[in-house]
């Protein structure tokens, strides 16, 4: 069967559905087990933390953007599942000389939907994708119908020393506005890095500092609230931002309880 990915290149699965699957990304690792998946799925990187125990019971292949390509050929998968932006591209180039490999690249809610339909067609799982999708759905509609008026002017970070932001063209970008927040950074593509002196400047009434890529804790409220004196500086679950699979399905519960407790502090 023939499938074409979210950058527009065709793949043949002369297997059907595949048996052996290896996935290059943890929030479509994590999406694989959701469908079940869990018998066809034979490596995954050293990021995919869920679910847990796979990492006990898969084959893992390196990170997701060192693959070990002589471990992945070992394994001779018959369907390889990346992203465009999480994975190296000489990488992905070479392997897609030998196997099928499907790439998503996920840049708003809508992205992540289509994508979950095609993993669900391709793993010959489309009942439960289709039933996720919907289960997603129903939940960013209820987050959007409770909007408020007020929208909150944020920085989201995701990097230190330099501080880089999510800028507009990024999923976390487009969970921001789902969430009802507006990013201080949306003039900025991609994830643009920004000194002390223009995050200052833009003058956002929240700072979030993500829990991934890079692990912000508390040490670094203090940091940055000597940049942005007046605003609100807060640690946010970085997984619940960026993981365009399954854990979707907890993003709106979450937007909504940040919401609301940064809305009622500043009362």
């Amino acid at each position: 069967m023939n499938f074409t990915d979210q950058i527009g290149h065709s793949i043949e699965l002369h297997d059907f559905p595949p048996k052996r699957i290896i996935s290059l990304v943890p929030s479509q690792t994590e999406l694989l087990c959701h469908l079940g998946c869990d018998a066809n799925v034979i490596g995954i990187t050293k990021f995919c933390t869920h679910p847990p125990e796979w990492k006990h019971t898969k084959n893992i292949i390196g990170g997701t953007k060192t693959l070990n390509i002589a471990r992945i050929e070992s394994l001779n998968p018959d369907l390889i599942v990346g992203n465009k932006e999480e994975n190296e591209q000489a990488q992905i180039l070479y392997m897609r000389s030998k196997y099928p490999v499907w790439l998503s690249d996920i840049c708003n809610l809508e992205d992540a939907l289509w994508m979950i339909g095609q993993i669900g067609e391709m793993t010959h799982k489309t009942d439960p994708a289709q039933k996720l999708i919907q289960d997603i759905e129903l939940g960013f509609k209820s987050l959007h119908t409770s909007w408020s008026q007020e929208r909150l002017r944020v920085a989201y970070l995701i990097w230190r020393k330099p501080f880089m932001a999510a800028g507009a063209q990024t999923f976390i970008h487009n969970m921001l506005e789902w969430a009802g927040f507006d990013n201080v950074f949306s003039d900025l593509a991609r994830y643009p890095e920004v000194d002390a002196e223009t995050l200052a400047h833009r003058q956002p009434q929240v700072v979030m500092l993500s829990s991934e890529p890079y692990p912000f804790s508390e040490k670094h409220l203090a940091e940055v609230q000597e940049y942005c004196p007046k605003a609100t500086i807060l640690l946010v679950d970085g997984v619940l931002f960026s993981w365009y699979g399954s854990r979707l399905l907890q993003a709106p519960p979450y937007f909504k309880k940040l919401r609301e407790s940064l809305l009622n502090g500043m009362k």
